[in-house]
């Protein structure tokens, strides 16, 4: 397999410490986020006055340095930091919250880290998220391919908690890919991955517009 580097995936960046990442064509993105602020410490704002405008079918790459807040920004995003207050947030032009049900059913989010579902097996957790995503049956040839190219086949019944950190990653890379949403979410993807899964999911990166936004987040 000829190598892939990240340089070679075309994607637009986004700086997490610039209040503005729209431009003017940005009228009618897929999500539009206008004067986020995040914070832990109300005087201590995390982000501040960050406005952004995903398009339908890009990729798109989050960059700051650690501590500026990438984490924090993709935490709020899923759902899952309340702390913060924004002048508007849009999804295919209607107002939502990062809350609302249909918004979380059209997004998907690989952290860093993950200790959610440490009880559960692969094909455990896989039938757990294709159900509350309501997605029908007939995954399973993806399902198939996606394991062979992570090279995951021998640990798909093993517990989440046994598994090491690289394949605990494969396990919501591998769901997040089956699910195809119009919104991943990868944050840090690559930490633990072996050289080989790294080269696929390069693949897998590559091909993603098809389906809906990529966005990652870069150091």
């Amino acid at each position: 397999m000829a190598g892939i580097c990240r340089k070679a995936i075309s994607m637009r960046t986004i700086s997490i410490k610039s209040k503005s990442n729209v431009t003017p064509a940005d009228a009618s993105g897929l999500l539009s986020i206008r004067n986020l602020n995040a914070w832990y410490d109300r005087e201590k704002r995390i982000l501040s006055e960050l406005s952004l405008e995903l398009q339908e079918h890009e990729a798109v790459g989050l960059i700051g340095l650690n501590g500026a807040g990438k984490t924090t920004f993709i935490k709020t995003l899923s759902g899952l930091h309340e702390k913060f207050q924004a002048k508007s947030i849009r999804w295919r032009n209607s107002p939502v919250t990062f809350r609302d049900a249909g918004f979380k059913k059209s997004r998907y989010t690989v952290f860093a880290e993950d200790d959610s579902f440490q009880y559960f097996t692969f094909r455990e957790y896989l039938a757990y998220v294709m159900a509350a995503y309501q997605e029908k049956k007939g995954y399973e040839a993806e399902a198939a391919r996606l394991v062979e190219g992570f090279r995951f086949a021998a640990y798909t019944d093993t517990l989440i908690r046994d598994l090491s950190t690289g394949n605990k990653k494969k396990v919501f890379l591998i769901t997040a890919f089956i699910l195809r949403p119009a919104l991943l979410l990868l944050d840090e993807p690559l930490n633990g991955l072996d050289f080989q899964s790294t080269e696929f999911l390069y693949q897998l990166i590559l091909g993603y517009r098809e389906h809906g936004v990529l966005s990652e987040l870069w150091v």
